[in-house]
This record gives C-alpha cells, sequence and structure tokens, in this order.
C-alpha cells in the first residue's frame, strides 16, 4: 500500500519536475542562448525579460503614440511602429547596420531593414526562412491559408489562387468590378455637393467586388462574414502585444481568444452555408459542376477523390478567410488613401483625370486602357509606399543559418521592416514622408536605384502576394469612374489619424467632398 502511495505521489511530481523543466528550457534557455549569439555579433536590442519579454513596454509605447497628434505630411513610423522606431534608432543606427532584435514574449524578433539582407530572406527557395506560427488567438483570424502554409500544401494552394487571379480569368472579372463601381456612383448622385466618409463606401464597393469575382456571390451573402472578419480583426489587433504561454492556454481561456473562437465558428458556418448553395445547384441538375471561380476550385477540391489533393473543410475555410481580408482590405485601404491625397493635391488629381479622359474618355475603362495609366501608377505605388503595410511576414529560421555576415540560430524570427525601407530617406531622399509621385515618373526599378528591396508593398520572391495585379486593376478601374464623374476636395472635418490595424487605416473615416463635373 505504501509502494502505491509513493508512486501516486512520484508521478505527478515527475510531470511536474518535466513540465518546469520544458517551461524553463523554452522560456528562459534559449532566449538567454539567442540573445547571446546575436550579442556577440553586434546585434543589440532591448534586454529580454523573463516570459513577457519586451511586450508590456510596446503596449505601454503604442498607447502613447496614438495619444499624440499627426500631420499628413509626418513620418508615420513612430506612431504606427513606436518600439520598432525607437529601438531601431537606438540600436539598429549604432550595431550592425540597421538590425536590432527585440522580445516577443520569449520569441526573439530580428528587425531587418538593409535590403540585401531583407531581399535574401524573402527570395531564399530553400525553406530555411519559413512563415512564422502564428499564436492560437491569431490564427482564428487568418487560419493557415496561403499567407502561411509551407511545402506541399502552400504549392497546392498556390496553384488555385495563381488560376484564379491571372490571365483570361481577370479579364473575365472586370465587368463585375465596373458593375459595382456603378453601384457606388449611382448612390453618390443623391450626394453630390456633400460630404462623403469614402472609406466607408471603398469598404463596401471591394466587399462586393470580392464577393462577386472570387465566391460568385454578392456582398449582401458575404455580409456576415465580412462582420465577423471585422469582429476579429479587432481582437486580433488588441492581443498583439499581450504574452501567451501555450500549455496556460489549453487550462484557461481569455474571454478575447473564448469570443474569438466563437466568432470562428460562425465563419465557418457561412462558409459551409455558401459550399451547400455549390452542392445543391449540382445535385438538382442547376449547375454541370462547383464553378470556376476561386471558390467554385476549392470547393472542387474540397470533394476531391485523390487523398492527397483533397482540401479539409478547416483548409477550406481557412482559405476563404485569407481571401476575403486580403481582397478586401488591401484595396479598401489604398482607395481611401489614394482619394485622401487626390483631395489634397489637386494639382495630381487633375493630371490623374486628363490622363483617365485621354484614354477612356466617357467610356468604362478596359484592360487595354488600364495598362496604359502611368500617372495613375504613379500615384497608386507612392501611396503604398507611404501608406502600404507596414511590415512584411515575419519569418522564421528553421535552422542554423548564414545570412550576410550574420549566423542566424534556429528558432529566431525574422521581420522584415516594410516602413522602414519605404520611409528611409537614404534610399528615397529628404523629402521622404512628402507625397511626391513623380518618383516613380520612370518606374519602380529606377525610382529605387535597383534596389529590389527598396520597395515591396506586396512582398518579394515566390511569396509575393497573387492577388497584386488583381488589386491594382480594382484601384484604376474605381479612381478611373470616379475621375470621370467627380472633383474631390478634403471636408474639414477630416481628422488625419492612421492606425494599423492589420493594414494602416483611418481611426476616423476619410470624409470628401464630391462635385460633379457636368
Amino acid at each position: 500500500m505504501s509502494g502505491l502511495m509513493e508512486l501516486v505521489i512520484l508521478v505527478p511530481c515527475c510531470f511536474f519536475l518535466v513540465t518546469l523543466i520544458k517551461f524553463l528550457y523554452d522560456y528562459l534557455w534559449i532566449p538567454l542562448r539567442i540573445q547571446h549569439i546575436l550579442n556577440s555579433q553586434g546585434i543589440k536590442g532591448p534586454p529580454f525579460r523573463f516570459i513577457h519579454g519586451n511586450n508590456k513596454e510596446i503596449a505601454k509605447m503604442k498607447q502613447e503614440a496614438l495619444g499624440k497628434p499627426v500631420a499628413w505630411t509626418d513620418d508615420l513610423f513612430p506612431r504606427l511602429q513606436p518600439h520598432i522606431y525607437s529601438w531601431i534608432n537606438r540600436y539598429g543606427k549604432i550595431h550592425a547596420g540597421k538590425n536590432f532584435v527585440y522580445w516577443d514574449g520569449a520569441r526573439a524578433e530580428l528587425v531587418i531593414s538593409e535590403p540585401e539582407l531583407v531581399k535574401e530572406v524573402l527570395k531564399n527557395s530553400e525553406n530555411i526562412f519559413q512563415k512564422v506560427k502564428l499564436p492560437e488567438i491569431s490564427r482564428k483570424l487568418m487560419g493557415n491559408g496561403l499567407a502561411f502554409t509551407e511545402g506541399e500544401k502552400w504549392a497546392k494552394y498556390r496553384k488555385l489562387a495563381n488560376h484564379t487571379f491571372h490571365g483570361e480569368s481577370l479579364k473575365n472579372m472586370t465587368p463585375a468590378m465596373i458593375t459595382s463601381v456603378e453601384t457606388m456612383l449611382e448612390k453618390w448622385k443623391g450626394q453630390e455637393g456633400q460630404e462623403i466618409e469614402v472609406f466607408q463606401e471603398f469598404r463596401l464597393l471591394t466587399s462586393e467586388v470580392i464577393s462577386k469575382t472570387a465566391f460568385g456571390s454578392s456582398y449582401l451573402e458575404g455580409e456576415k462574414i465580412f462582420a465577423l472578419l471585422y469582429k476579429l480583426k479587432i481582437l486580433v489587433s488588441r492581443n498583439m502585444s499581450k504574452t501567451t504561454i501555450p500549455f496556460i492556454n489549453k487550462l484557461w481561456k481569455s474571454a478575447d481568444l473564448l469570443e474569438c473562437e466563437k466568432l470562428a465558428k460562425g465563419i465557418q458556418d457561412c462558409v459551409m452555408k455558401i459550399v451547400k448553395k455549390r452542392e445543391d445547384q449540382v445535385v438538382n441538375g442547376e449547375a454541370d459542376s462547383f464553378g470556376n471561380d476561386f471558390f467554385g476550385l476549392l470547393v472542387n477540391a474540397f470533394h476531391d477523390l485523390d487523398e492527397k489533393n483533397r482540401l479539409s473543410l478547416e483548409d477550406l475555410v481557412d482559405e476563404c478567410k485569407t481571401f476575403y481580408i486580403a481582397g478586401q482590405e488591401t484595396v479598401n485601404s489604398l482607395l481611401g488613401w489614394i482619394v485622401l491625397h487626390l483631395a489634397i493635391y489637386g494639382d495630381w488629381q487633375e493630371k490623374a483625370r486628363r490622363e483617365v479622359i485621354d484614354i477612356f474618355g466617357n467610356q468604362n475603362p478596359h484592360l487595354e486602357g488600364i495598362t496604359k495609366l502611368k500617372t495613375m501608377t504613379m500615384i497608386i505605388n507612392e501611396t503604398l509606399r507611404l501608406y502600404g503595410p507596414s511590415n512584411g511576414l515575419a519569418r522564421t529560421v528553421a535552422r542554423e543559418v548564414q545570412l550576410g555576415k550574420l549566423v542566424l540560430p534556429a528558432k529566431l524570427d525574422i521581420l522584415p521592416l516594410n516602413i522602414g525601407l519605404h520611409r528611409d530617406p537614404h534610399l528615397w531622399g529628404d523629402n521622404v514622408h512628402l507625397f511626391k509621385p513623380e518618383r516613380f515618373a520612370d518606374g519602380i526599378a529606377k525610382a529605387t536605384n535597383y534596389t529590389a528591396a527598396a520597395f515591396l508593398p506586396f512582398g518579394l520572391g515566390p511569396r509575393s502576394c497573387v492577388g497584386m495585379t488583381f488589386a491594382s486593376i480594382e484601384t484604376k478601374i474605381a479612381l478611373s469612374m470616379i475621375l470621370q464623374r467627380y472633383t474631390i476636395t478634403l471636408s474639414p472635418a477630416y481628422v488625419h489619424s492612421p492606425i494599423l490595424i492589420l493594414t494602416v487605416r483611418p481611426q476616423h473615416g476619410i470624409q470628401v467632398i464630391i462635385e460633379p463635373l457636368h
């Protein structure tokens, strides 16, 4: 009996001891080892703090930055990424070029903004720099879709997306884009001479376009999905600088995580209703396939008889979330910031309008003409430079590797810093914070002095954004049709307050006044 009692006591004690050793190894030994390896090579940064890393400092700095007013000619870097701005100037300028390390909990984040290093990481095809594994709460939003998968799974997803967002498929999408813009502009007729909040208008437009072109539905059908995704985005952004410990999350879930799980389940239910609709159309003889749009290809893969090619339910839902977010969020922000700049810089608005009327007259845009919109392309590129994604997607080092002169250990995360490159005066000149589309007059290569990684709003290398051309065409169609009909001026009600919620967005919207041209 005493032997049994000893066993009952010994087993939990051993389990606790093993768990404690594993915890200290992951949350103390590995961080201190990585810090020592990087420090010895001249890579400095704020010191590692047990469990929380630098997350408490980051949360405080972000809160303080949002409380400060900002003008539209100011540098947005210290507002959007105050911790990185502060530390890159404190550590990166002195040691090892413009690179430094900070701590997201126990994970080391090596921030790189040297173009050659960024290019080496993003163009690497040997699977050494892999997509970082997301925290549990972020996975509820982004899942394990195209942006975060690796290997054969990524190749399969990319092939599906390439089929949808290139060549003839894009040509077939333009009528749906034009119809959606016409619907928006028809509504604007009742608001001529009045203030319009265009960020919200473009949210509805881009939601409608991605719903029609990729999912064969309308905004109304996808409305609940967009509403749930927006709530998820807010919750994920709120938890970005919070430390999570995986095994504790299994024992106790925060209110935000429970809410995220509920929202993710709601999205899955909505997606499955659209899947069921496609399936019923085939079963009832109303259609002979699940469709040739992106969603049809996903449903087809969901039913594939070959197990290797088949998509699981979770994979299907994750891909839908990825493209609903990427297809709507990116273009929504881009259109909003372009219209703001055209309202402020009337000379560029007029140049863009003259070009549109020269090419299209009063007719709807067409693909052949869209490729000739040089001035508009300059305006889009300059807006992406100033208001595009502030970070590239982080990578994690799969095994020890040499990057430039640095030897990087495994389990180190690498953050390519878009905003640091896009706002670097050494690359763009002293007027780097000003809206100057003429930088791109001779193309991107000349503007960046042939530095490939100096401008990467859609990423670089094999993992660059598959929807880049789709986003460009949608943006040019919408702007062309607006400029054919209206002049745009800034409303006195507008307050410049960009914030970062996945993309850079206006905290209080973008208010403009539209006047008909004729």
